[in-house]
């Protein structure tokens, strides 16, 4: 059935074929006689194995005119004017230009003909017919779409939009220097190993993907290798990085027509999904490739032929921001851009630097203050006890040294007794929601202490260094007469060195600086959080449990300090020792602390309601919520398991609503007492019915026993505050995440609450408005503002940030909840997941493509299974704060941050940048514990 005509070297993408010549009676033909010419095009056909033909495509064909060597359409010759010459060029280009207009109803009309042709042949046992009777229209209808693919292309400016699909996110201008030094490591004998492929080209992590192209690359040159040159690296190097997009394109393409034969089927689909997914660790896509394989081919191959071209992949990689216009970024509006545009004018330096200034001022001026009180206390404490021992006999054997000594330790007394003030979480809770709390940063409590702590550091140097080096030396070289006229207080025989340290004051001193410098060091973030790893059995003095437990020494340091400053050498009299009088009312304050958190830990009984274990070892805790247990969302509470440990409790954000019956807290596995935990509680967890989710679940039927918990709080937190602010912008990383679940869940709330009285409302004025007169009918107009009072916020922007897929099932239905109940926009939710390749990574392309289709057609995201699209790669902080203080001029955005402190660190510096350059005020916060 091929036909006999030249091949054409060219490649065709809507399918490989095989030029065929038919002979057609030019009678149908306008403008011709009888004895025209031959008209010829290229019929493609397939023969399948169960003897149906299956017709693929119907072109023009071009024939060779052998007398003048050009080529010439064959169905020039049935022009509409037959004396025309073949010399003439001119005439030719009109001639095709009239074919060209001719050729969809020749095709269509060669189709008919062939069909009735195609009728005769015996080996087509009826098959024949019914296979030509639908493709036709097929054929038709999928090249009229391919010809509004290549003008949507041209008019829109596909360059621009297909910028994506790269195989190499290194744009170095050395890349191919590193390439060729991996290769001269990796070569052997001249050669590189196809299983080194992707650790040569840097994709070693995605090495499946890199060899799939490796051999797509391969097959163009007509070869399977299983190595390559030096020379053919660079030429695959070369195609990998071209900046054209067709020819990147081309090669996504030929890494899934593993066949060539110009088209992909489902199972090639199927493949290349899987192999993505693979290379962006999402092992459940993998599980559903299938379903989404076919339902690419359902969107890109609606007349059912079974398989898709190239123009049409690159036609979904063109529609991809329309699909995904479900979860558009903030917009910007003119007006807001020219206003904030306003802050980006030039200014002389000196205005600049004053503008800095005024900003740094209005940011810091709590911190400021405070600060500057805490240090002039501490210089007027040195210098009243520098100048009281300079009146001293002492001084002039001792000189400056003991007067730096003594000054030291009136610091010393004063800060020992102010650090246990900021970890007195109960008054601090309080204190907060006072008048006091518009003066005081108690959000900055952790911060205080820590910054007492390093004063303390530097206070035991200057104190017991100039004791220990300058002090006690000088005194036991002094000489009789100097001892017996100014040093009679140290006792009547001069004593020795090893004396004055054997000594009350030397002991308990000695032993103070022990017991400060391991609570201090393991309290460093190092030990803390497990960052220097130690031999086995010095593991043990890392991690929290370390810090909690030598903490906890600070109950001798308390004891030996007010015994050191009971025997001091040169003060006798009872009221002049005043470290007790400094000490008392923190140290009271703080043991009522403890004290009422003992008994009310007692107090607040809870039963466990229900457990669940999710992916990436977070485990949830929901639990009956004691009648006088109130609080506030984004608050936290202490949790303990006498199980696991009687003496240890643990700070967890609360992550139910205050309207809720119940409280929950979301534990993630970090440490060794939530490792513990977990494994406590995955022994009696049972699997999860079917449709729930959480790998292992416990509720109320469950036959074993639940351990017993232990409550204590609510405590205060910078996130309960969320509610005078016009804007919320919460950033959560990881199970940073857990203090914003319980605001997106009070917001909600609100909004129902707000939507029914506008109902009720809306009800009453309707009813009032018939029953009292139009005179009434405005009363509740005169409620509604106080209304609105309620809840200042108006918007909400929650970004989520995590590595695991799996993270996305912690609050799975919170995010539906949100999604369903939020008709009004207030709450919009951004998930992030780093693991997978940023979008216009090729190894990430399909899934792109993937998920807008899904979300397009079932509304739900295929990576976190909500209906929140989830985002690739890291947020862009720098836009997401542009777009923000462009739509909400004017606004009060309270950025509320939990997680590691590098972001924070960016995030407060964003938030300084825009708040001086825009006339938003953006107020950034960070948790702390």
């Amino acid at each position: 059935m091929r036909g006999a005509s030249l091949p054409t070297h060219q490649r065709r993408w809507a399918s490989d074929t095989v030029p065929s010549k038919t002979t057609l009676s030019s009678s149908t033909s306008p403008g011709t006689d009888s004895n025209s010419a031959e008209e010829f095009v290229e019929v493609t056909l397939d023969l399948q194995d169960d003897d149906t033909i299956i017709l693929r495509s119907v072109e023009p064909a071009t024939v060779l005119n052998v007398d003048n060597g050009t080529d010439t359409p064959a169905s020039a010759s049935v022009s509409r004017s037959p004396t025309i010459k073949r010399s003439s060029s001119n005439r030719l280009r009109q001639f095709s230009q009239e074919l060209k207009a001719e050729a969809v109803a020749k095709a269509k009309q060669f189709s008919q003909e062939l069909k009735a042709e195609l009728r005769k042949f015996s080996w087509g046992h009826g098959h024949a017919a019914q296979a030509l009777s639908g493709f036709d229209s097929a054929l038709a209808a999928r090249a009229l779409r391919k010809q509004r693919a290549q003008l949507d292309r041209t008019r829109s400016g596909a360059q621009k939009a297909l910028r994506g699909l790269r195989f190499i996110s290194n744009n170095k201008a050395n890349a191919w220097e590193e390439v060729e030094n991996n290769f001269n490591k990796l070569a052997k004998d001249g050669f590189l190993f196809r299983s080194d492929f992707a650790q040569c080209i840097g994709m070693k992590e995605s090495k499946e993907f890199a060899l799939e192209m490796f051999d797509a690359l391969s097959r163009r040159r007509r070869l399977k290798v299983e190595k390559i040159s030096k020379e053919e690296l660079y030429e695959y190097w070369s195609q990998i990085t071209d900046q054209s997009f067709d020819s990147r394109l081309q090669i996504f393409f030929d890494m899934v027509d593993k066949n060539e034969d110009g088209r992909i089927t489902e199972a090639e689909v199927k493949e290349i999904i899987m192999l993505s997914a693979s290379a962006n660790k999402l092992s459940r896509l993998k599980e559903q490739a299938e379903e989404y394989a076919a339902l690419i081919m359902e969107e890109l191959d609606p007349e059912r032929l079974g398989y898709i071209e190239l123009w049409q992949l690159e036609t979904l990689l063109l529609q991809k921001d329309t699909y995904l216009s479900y979860s558009q970024a903030l917009s910007y509006t003119s007006q807001a851009l020219s206003q904030n545009l306003q802050g980006l004018r030039k200014k002389s330096r000196i205005r600049r630097m004053s503008t800095k200034l005024l900003y740094y001022l209005e940011e810091n001026w709590k911190r400021i203050w405070v600060l500057s009180l805490w240090i002039m206390i501490m210089i007027g404490l040195f210098i009243w006890k520098f100048l009281q021992y300079k009146q001293k006999g002492a001084f002039v054997v001792m000189h400056y040294c003991v007067l730096a000594a003594k000054g030291a330790a009136e610091t010393l007394k004063f800060n020992m007794a102010l650090i246990l003030l900021p970890v007195c979480r109960n008054t601090i809770t309080w204190l907060r929601s006072t008048k006091l709390g518009l003066f005081v940063p108690f959000d900055d409590n952790i911060n205080f202490h820590k910054t007492i702590a390093a004063a303390i550091v530097i206070g035991v140097i200057l104190h017991a260094g100039n004791h220990l080096a300058c002090d006690f030396p000088r005194l036991i070289n002094s000489t009789p007469d100097e001892y017996s006229l100014y040093l009679h207080d140290f006792g009547a025989r001069k004593p020795t060195y090893m004396d004055l340290v054997k000594g009350p004051e030397g002991v308990t001193g000695i032993l103070m600086v022990i017991c400060m410098a391991i609570a201090f060091i393991l309290a460093t973030k190092w030990f803390r959080r497990n960052l220097i790893k130690l031999p086995k059995p010095f593991d043990r003095i890392t991690g929290f449990n370390a810090f909690w437990y030598s903490h906890h020494l600070f109950v001798i340091v308390y004891i030996l300090l007010i015994i050191h400053g009971v025997f001091l050498y040169l003060v006798h009299i009872w009221y002049r020792k005043t470290t007790w009088m400094y000490l008392a009312v923190p140290v009271l304050l703080y043991a009522g602390e403890r004290v009422l958190r003992f008994f009310r830990s007692g107090f607040y009984t809870v039963r466990l309601l229900k457990v669940a274990i999710y992916p990436g070892g977070v485990l949830t805790l929901q639990m009956s919520k004691p009648p006088q247990f109130r609080y506030k969302s984004g608050q936290y509470m202490f949790v303990q398991c006498p199980a696991v440990s009687p003496f240890e409790w643990h700070p967890f954000s609360i992550t139910s609503a205050p309207g809720d019956d119940y409280l929950s807290v979301h534990i993630r596995q970090l440490g060794d007492w939530t490792q513990e935990l977990k494994r406590l509680f995955s022994e009696v967890c049972e699997p999860p019915v079917a449709g729930k989710s959480g790998l292992l679940r416990a509720d109320e039927t469950t036959k074993k026993s639940l351990p017993k918990l232990l409550i204590d709080g609510p405590y205060g937190a910078p996130a309960q505050d969320y509610r005078k602010y016009d804007v919320l912008l919460l950033v959560g990383l990881g199970i940073g995440a857990t203090p914003f679940i319980s605001i997106l869940k009070d917001l909600l709330n609100n909004i129902v609450k707000m939507e029914e009285q506008a109902d009720l409302a809306s009800d009453t004025s309707s009813t009032s408005g018939l029953s009292n007169g139009s005179n009434e009918s405005t009363a509740p107009n005169r409620v509604s503002p106080k209304r609105k009072k309620t809840l200042k916020t108006t918007n909400a922007y929650f970004y989520w940030v995590t590595r695991e897929q799996g993270s996305f099932d912690w609050f799975k239905g919170v995010m539906n909840e949100v999604a369903d109940l939020d008709q009004r926009g207030v709450i919009e939710m951004h998930n992030y997941l780093t693991s997978v390749y940023e979008e216009g990574d090729a190894r990430s392309a399909l899934i792109t493509m993937v998920q807008a289709l899904n979300h397009a057609k079932n509304g739900v995201d295929i990576v976190s299974g909500t209906r929140v699209r989830t985002h690739f790669a890291r947020p862009k902080w720098k836009n997401v704060l542009s777009k923000l203080s462009s739509k909400h001029c004017n606004a009060r955005i309270g950025v509320f941050y939990c997680g590691a402190p590098v972001l924070a660190k960016e995030l407060s510096k964003l938030c300084y940048e825009f708040n001086q350059k825009s006339c938003t005020k953006f107020e950034f916060h960070k948790e702390h514990f």
